[in-house]
């Protein structure tokens, strides 16, 4: 009977990886317009009035609020506060995979056309200006890396006389990419980068 039970739980839809429901959950649109009858990919430069990295350039997206019905839907909803585009507009084609790039923060991407797009209608208090950037370019053109080293830094309060070797514990440090891609006056990396790299491969 106990066994039964736990097979019955495992069943049962799991989250997509330990932590995922404290993790903070963000959704991003990757939106295709036609620019001359050339498609390109937009992008948001942050504004460089924001509190959170002001100038960066990103997809529309944002958090996931506990009234999304779903990450899409919350993709659709960030897409049209931030640029004023009619929800009916958007095309989704797909999804990428989730981009878990800490245990505390998971994004899902989607990709979609987007069409009558203005860049006038954008919310000015939080995306500075709107670009793109042709699909054709992106495929031909390969970005490049430099590598971060992260290096684990406990707290004062952390309890070394609990584990084994004490404060001559060994924390294993890490080896991050940070993507870059350079077009025109724009540098775009971070997450973006790592996205973009994700859908430019994935179309390829």
């Amino acid at each position: 009977m106990f066994l039964e039970k736990i097979q019955n739980d495992l069943k049962q839809n799991q989250p997509l990886f330990i932590g995922e429901e404290t993790a903070m959950r963000s959704a991003v649109l990757i939106p295709l317009v036609q620019v001359n009858d050339e498609w390109h990919v937009l992008f948001e430069v942050r504004s460089l009035t924001m509190r959170s990295q002001p100038g960066d350039i990103s997809f529309p997206g944002g958090r996931i609020d506990p009234t999304d019905e779903s990450p899409l839907h919350a993709a659709i909803r960030e897409t049209h506060e931030e640029l004023g585009v009619d929800p009916l507009s958007i095309n989704v084609l797909g999804k990428l995979s989730i981009f878990i790039p800490t245990s505390s923060l998971v994004i899902y991407p989607f990709v979609a056309t987007m069409g009558n797009y203005q860049t006038d209608d954008r919310n000015k208090q939080e995306v500075e200006e709107v670009f793109t950037i042709p699909v054709k370019w992106l495929l031909n053109h390969e970005p490049y890396v430099h590598m971060v080293p992260m290096q684990p830094m406990p707290l004062t309060d952390f309890p070394y006389d609990k584990i084994a070797n004490g404060n001559q514990y060994q924390w294993r440090s890490r080896m991050i990419e940070e993507w870059f891609y350079e077009y025109e006056q724009y540098t775009i990396w971070g997450l973006t980068a790592r996205i973009l790299k994700h859908f430019i491969e994935t179309i390829k």
